[in-house]
Parts: structure tokens; sequence; C-alpha cells
């Protein structure tokens, strides 16, 4: 019987609760809402409704200081959180169960950490260097997708011949073999800014921190 363990049950449930709760306590925000705001011609806050919980650019007037953990807990649709929890569901527990609950919660939060690093960063360099405008600092930035690249990374090295069942196509391929595969499909995204929307650096950046973080495991092991 396939055991959902300690951690991965609670980040389950909070990821869950969030979702639903904030729509019901603070509301989506209106079409029209977050367009004003991405373009500077609206300032209120609270037209963001539940996504004020979203990260946004530390130089964006939206910036507040409990985004940088809170993101980490919102998503933009439930197509979105079913994903991301789904593939917590299927990765987290044989992780946890390998490396126990405080090294693995302490894993998801690194990776998710790391993700909105690089997220940031690689933005800094685009509106800097390569010419995107501005006012993608009121883009906000949400959702588990950075820990849980973090996870599929994590995987994929410590169960490098488990075997992964596609969907399209409906055929198995080795967990390694998927996690390069993912990697460079989101890498090419990234740099071709073919899928707008989409923070394609930040799921980069918690597979390359969750890379960084098991390689100091093998390396200097760990207290955790």
């Amino acid at each position: 019987m396939y055991r959902v363990t300690d951690v991965v049950k609670h980040l389950l449930l909070i990821n869950i609760v969030v979702f639903i709760g904030t729509i019901f306590l603070m509301g989506d925000p209106s079409g029209l809402a977050m367009n004003q705001l991405v373009g500077g011609q609206a300032t209120d806050f609270s037209g963001w409704a539940r996504f004020q919980l979203a990260m946004f650019y530390p130089t964006s007037e939206f910036f507040r200081p409990f985004q940088i953990v809170t993101h980490m807990f919102m998503h933009a649709s439930f197509g979105h959180l079913f994903f991301n929890m789904f593939a917590l569901f299927m990765f987290g527990p044989p992780l946890e169960a390998l490396w126990g609950p405080r090294r693995f919660l302490f894993f998801y939060f690194f990776t998710g950490f790391g993700a909105m690093l690089l997220h940031l960063f690689v933005k800094f360099l685009e509106m800097q260097f390569f010419g995107a405008p501005m006012f993608e600092i009121n883009i906000p930035m949400l959702g588990a997708s950075g820990a849980i690249f973090g996870l599929l990374l994590g995987f994929g090295l410590m169960f490098p011949e488990s075997k992964i069942m596609l969907i399209i196509p409906p055929i198995p391929i080795k967990a390694k073999y998927f996690v390069l595969i993912i990697a460079g499909l989101e890498l090419f995204l990234g740099l071709s800014r073919m899928s707008s929307g989409i923070a394609h650096f930040a799921h980069l950046g918690g597979a390359l921190f969750g890379f960084f973080l098991i390689f100091y495991w093998r390396k200097f092991g760990s207290r955790l």
C-alpha cells in the first residue's frame, strides 16, 4: 500500500487549505484590476485580492516581506494546484522516507527559496540588460513549482533507475532521463520566452539548488 508520509501530508493540506481559504476570504482579482495594477495605472494593494500573498519583485510597490514565504503556498488556479500537488504526492514520499522528515522539509524549502532567488536574478538581468519592460516588477510569482522541481531533481538523483510512466506519450522512462528532458525543456522555454506567464527559471532554480544541496550532503554530510 502506497503511504503518504507525514511532511508530504501536511504540505498537501496546507497548500489546499490556503488555495480554498484565500479564494473565500480574499477573492480573486479581476482581469481589469490586474492589468491596471501591472501597468501602474492603479496603486491600491488590496486590488490584488489573494494575490497579495504572491511574490513581487523587491522594488515593486506591491512587495511585502511576508511574500517571501507565502508565495510558495499560493496557486493561480485549480489546475496549477492539482499538478503541483500530484507531483508532491508522487515524488515526495520516497524522498522523505529516505532522508527523514527534517532533511526532507529543509530540502523542500531550500529549493523553493532557491527557485525564487534565480527567478528574481533573471528578472533583474532581463530588465537591466535585455530590454524587458520595467512594469514586469509588478507581475507576481506564485506557486510551489520551484520546490516541486527540486523534488523531481532529487528523485532523479536518488532513484535514477526508477521508471516514470508518461501520460503523453504513455511510455515508461527512467527517472534520470525524465529529469534531463524536463530541465532541457524548461531552459529552452525560459530562454525563448515562448511560454509567457510561467516562471521557467524558477523551476530551473529549484532543480539547480536541489542539485547543489544533494552534492553538499554527499560530500560533507548533513546535521539534520
